[in-house]
């Protein structure tokens, strides 16, 4: 089996890179101080973001590998496992900001960490970034740094973070303007989606799965969810999951003017194990519930 380098504790990733731990639980590393290195996989007990000042192609998470340009940001989370492919020996190049997740505990930011979720995108998902980005994300960097090395009193931790949540809300900016600029990569999405969608409910999964997760959908285009629902989200204006459920009642509506079938049959026939979580899906899309509807119309 192949090793894994284990990363649970922030000092754990600075001695990997040569670089001095100036805080327990945060750190800004340069990995132009570390040794040269071969082919490795490495398991993250952190929160951490990687800006890549090479294209060196290294990283690979899952079974994709990392679109590494000059300027490039990925993102971790804990639990998360990515891996190189370099079997010689290579020199990192780069930065990168690691944080436990103690270290945002009832913060601000800890609060609304869910709202990132550019944490849990593939690694065909990576953010590129422009020169004049890629210096917002350096001078966040160095702010954060500059903390470290400063003798720490009762506001080094509220500075940090509140300077690590900045920077974080900057990156959703990056990412929006990503999703306005490769328009043309991510072009037909929302088609591939609504084909998707047409061939499950022609098929027998309704019965047989229940209704299609927009985790499924999203791995059936090969994306991640977190990722996947942005792109829907900005296309359509809905979730992916209300697009699903609206492509449903729409079928759901088809379905109830065949009056050879109870409402209960026609709710399992859709997935659902039992009719009333139908009854009250269908009210509250169409204000009406399922025999209403079939009477009015």
């Amino acid at each position: 089996m192949e090793e894994i380098i284990r990363f649970e504790t922030v000092k754990a990733y600075n001695d990997f890179n040569n670089e001095e731990t100036l805080h327990p639980l945060v750190s800004v590393v340069n990995f132009s101080k570390a040794a040269p290195r071969k082919r490795y996989k490495m398991y993250f007990g952190l929160y951490v973001v990687i800006l890549k000042d090479v294209d060196c192609g290294d990283l690979q998470y899952g079974r994709n590998t990392y679109d590494y340009q000059d300027g490039t940001l990925v993102f971790f989370s804990p639990g998360q496992v990515a891996g190189v492919r370099k079997e010689e020996e290579f020199q990192p190049q780069g930065h990168a900001l690691v944080f436990h997740p103690d270290f945002i505990k009832g913060t601000s930011l800890g609060r609304h960490m869910h709202e990132y979720g550019f944490f849990s995108y593939n690694a065909n998902e990576a953010l590129h970034l422009s020169q004049r980005e890629r210096q917002i994300v350096l001078d966040s960097l160095d702010k954060i740094r500059y903390e470290l090395e400063h003798t720490i009193d009762k506001h080094s931790r509220k500075l940090v973070v509140s300077t690590i949540e900045l920077f974080l809300n900057y990156c959703l900016r990056f990412y929006d303007r990503q999703f306005i600029m490769r328009e043309d990569v991510h072009k037909g999405i929302l088609e591939k989606f609504e084909t998707l969608l047409n061939e499950y409910f022609r098929s027998d999964k309704l019965q047989d799965t229940g209704l299609p997760t927009v985790a499924y959908c999203a791995g059936a285009l090969h994306l991640s969810p977190n990722y996947f629902g942005e792109l829907i989200k900005k296309e359509s204006g809905k979730s992916a999951h209300e697009y699903i459920q609206e492509k449903l009642i729409d079928l759901a509506k088809e379905k109830i003017f065949d009056t050879g079938k109870s409402i209960s049959e026609i709710a399992y026939e859709l997935g659902f194990k039992y009719p009333q979580h139908f009854t009250r899906l269908f009210r509250r899309y169409t204000g009406s519930s399922p025999v209403e509807y079939r009477e009015l119309n």
